[in-house]
């Protein structure tokens, strides 16, 4: 986006947050706003996917605390339409109209600046400044060997992604749709037209400044040719305009590695918003959600579950099937094994970033059978007579004192 829309749009305002907002409450807003706004939500709706973009525009810029601090400079210093007069209150009486109006001494104006995108296909506000305060000196003119002015690079995106438990845990590759500045497809993000590439300003030579004498000082001015980029476009491309850069939805292919946790950021580089005329994107960054398993939980590489189990099972001991992520593994219950005891599986668990898999840890849970039949309860009565014959008793050193084992009839002792 040129900067010269930066004046005529409230980025504030389209995401309903104040001038003084937060990151976080920026991300909140526009979180909220893409979930009601996304063309996948509203499909046909050319008025949401309108607002989507512009939303999602406004983002770019205040998530970003360069841009954003650019955005909010360029809005006070020309939100009133101009600079400033000709003397810009210069105690000796200015510079003699270097950064007046068009009907200056200089012939140069500030709508020359943001009318970048335009003719000769020159830069922003950002580009010329940064030449200005970061590349000029006082009496240091171009020159032969001056360095080009460059395009800066894209602004990073957020998205968000809600994974199933197991492909987070064992990794997978999704795509997601963003709606975004990317690189212009008609161009290639050089900003001229097919068949045509950028020159470098003559005037300049390719620095997008000109050195200017005025009385007793000498300083240096973006070029009136370039308008500060360094280069020229002939013949812009008519997708773009020039600047290299058009809002459209396009699909990311997204690599999750295995073990990746609830609330992880994974950064896909170079996928975020593209830079103006060729210059490098910016990186997209995609937070992750796992969602709830209904067999498995996760203690850091480990993986829980809970195993349903009989009580002969861990009397007498057993071998038992339990699943994992994979496939099944056999679980031996020794005998005697109490009820709630975690049982250890190495390598088992979720795979680890350095290679290797953490353990699968399983607990024993008793579950009782709602009915027995006839002679399932004389197969109990008879254990219960033996436990009682053997001295056996459950609640022997318990705080309320034992109580005998119970009696076959179910009565107490």
């Amino acid at each position: 986006m040129a900067q010269r829309e930066w004046v005529e749009q409230d980025f504030y305002k389209e995401l309903g947050v104040s001038s003084d907002a937060s990151a976080d409450e920026i991300k909140k807003a526009y979180r909220k706003l893409a979930r009601e706004l996304h063309p996948d939500a509203n499909p046909g709706n050319t008025a949401a996917e309108e607002r989507f973009k512009r939303v999602s525009e406004a983002h770019a810029v205040l998530s970003d605390p360069a841009k954003r601090k650019e955005y909010d400079e360029t809005r006070r210093l020309f939100g009133g339409g101009r600079f400033g007069s000709a003397s810009g209150g210069y105690p000796g009486g200015g510079f003699g109209g270097g950064f007046g109006d068009a009907g200056g001494a200089s012939g140069f104006s500030f709508s020359d600046i943001f009318d970048g995108a335009a003719g000769n296909g020159g830069g922003g506000f950002g580009d010329i400044f940064e030449g200005l305060f970061n590349r000029a000196g006082a009496g240091a003119g171009p020159g032969p060997g001056a360095q080009p002015s460059r395009p800066r690079r894209g602004s990073d995106l957020e998205s968000e992604l809600t994974l199933d438990f197991r492909d987070a845990t064992l990794g997978v590759t999704t795509p997601i749709t963003l709606t975004s500045p990317s690189p212009c497809i008609t161009c290639h993000g050089s900003g001229a037209k097919p068949g045509t590439s950028p020159r470098v300003c003559q005037s300049c030579n390719g620095s997008g400044l000109v050195s200017r004498n005025q009385g007793a000082f000498s300083f240096s001015e973006p070029c009136p040719d370039c308008r500060g980029s360094g280069s020229v476009i002939d013949d812009p491309c008519g997708e773009c305009t020039g600047t290299g850069v058009t809002v459209r939805t396009r699909t990311v292919n997204v690599k999750i590695p295995a073990g990746v946790k609830d609330g992880q950021r994974i950064r896909l580089a170079g996928q975020g918003q593209a830079g103006m005329r060729g210059a490098p994107s910016g990186d997209l960054f995609v937070t992750v959600h796992v969602g709830a398993d209904d067999v498995f939980t996760r203690s850091g590489d480990d993986l829980l579950v809970t195993l349903p189990v009989s009580f002969s099972e861990l009397a007498l001991g057993a071998t038992v099937t339990v699943p994992t992520l994979a496939q099944s593994v056999g679980v031996k219950i020794p005998a005697g094994t109490t009820d709630g005891r975690t049982l250890r599986v190495r390598g088992r668990g979720v795979p680890k970033r350095a290679g290797g898999q953490g353990d699968l840890l399983v607990k024993v849970q008793v579950t009782v059978p709602n009915s027995l039949d006839q002679r399932a309860q004389d197969a109990l009565r008879a254990y219960a007579e033996a436990e009682r014959a053997a001295g056996f008793d459950p609640r022997a050193g318990w705080p309320g004192g034992g109580s005998g084992a119970p009696r076959p009839d179910g009565a107490g002792a």
